[in-house]
């Protein structure tokens, strides 16, 4: 129908080809009622003492031909004096356990590839602990979060090719290359855009920094802006939901 033809889509995993979908952050457990929350908490990442180059938190793929996750486990468990490993095989981090948070706050870098899917909720959760992610497919996250993240990727990441790991490239001796001045410079970077992939508790918001649900809401208005000087009609479809009162404690988003 014509009037479905002109519909921006917010999604956890965007199709990089599709201008109407727009990829937004996984949820991650720190939802901040203030602009005090966020400010401490970034304060908190930043003075962690980082005992580990790197991490890999994740469970082989056992049923997988060529499993990549389980190579970058076998990796990391062979550079056990500078990696940490958290081993999510069975249901070990299912209930989003603390040691994996405790595994990203105590490491400069934490390996992301991509989930069941393209994209992985542990991303979010690396960069919330100040942790620097190493991805291994552009379309994990480069191709994905353009209104939230960086417009240069090797400012708060490093891209080592899944192929290149495949063939012997060492992981730790791509990240040892830099040094601890370019360390500190992209994870003040990560540090700098926690607030954007953040989804703040309550209905207010923040005071006066945006979270992940104003970038998104600022983000479509810009783009109906620009849809009406190039001459298309836009529109906001509105859908009522009912749904019982919030109860305390509970986090509601949109």
């Amino acid at each position: 129908m014509p009037g479905m033809r002109n519909i921006t889509r917010l999604l956890i995993e965007r199709n990089p080809w599709d201008y109407f979908d727009v990829g937004v952050p996984y949820p991650t457990g720190f939802h901040p009622r203030s602009d005090a929350d966020i400010l401490q908490w970034q304060e908190f990442v930043r003075m962690q003492n980082r005992t580990k180059l790197f991490c890999f938190a994740g469970a082989k793929r056992g049923a997988m031909k060529n499993d990549f996750r389980g190579l970058l486990l076998s990796h990391c468990e062979n550079e056990s004096d500078t990696c940490r490993v958290v081993d999510c095989s069975g249901s070990q981090c299912s209930n989003g356990t603390s040691v994996i948070l405790e595994t990203f706050l105590d490491s400069n870098f934490c390996l992301q590839p991509r989930g069941d899917s393209f994209t992985r909720k542990s991303i979010f959760d690396c960069m919330i602990a100040g942790s620097i992610p190493v991805l291994f497919w552009k379309r994990t996250a480069y191709y994905q979060y353009e209104w939230f993240l960086p417009g240069e990727p090797e400012s708060y990441s490093v891209f080592i090719h899944r192929n290149d790991v495949k063939n012997g490239t060492s992981i730790r001796k791509v990240l040892e290359n830099y040094s601890k001045e370019e360390v500190r410079k992209m994870r003040e970077k990560v540090i700098d855009y926690i607030p954007r992939f953040v989804y703040a508790r309550g209905y207010e918001g923040l005071e006066s920094i945006k979270d992940a649900f104003d970038i998104a809401i600022d983000g479509v208005l810009k783009r109906f802006k620009e849809q009406e000087d190039w001459g298309y009609k836009c529109g906001i479809i509105f859908v009522e939901i009912e749904m019982e009162k919030p109860k305390e404690g509970w986090t509601v988003a949109a």
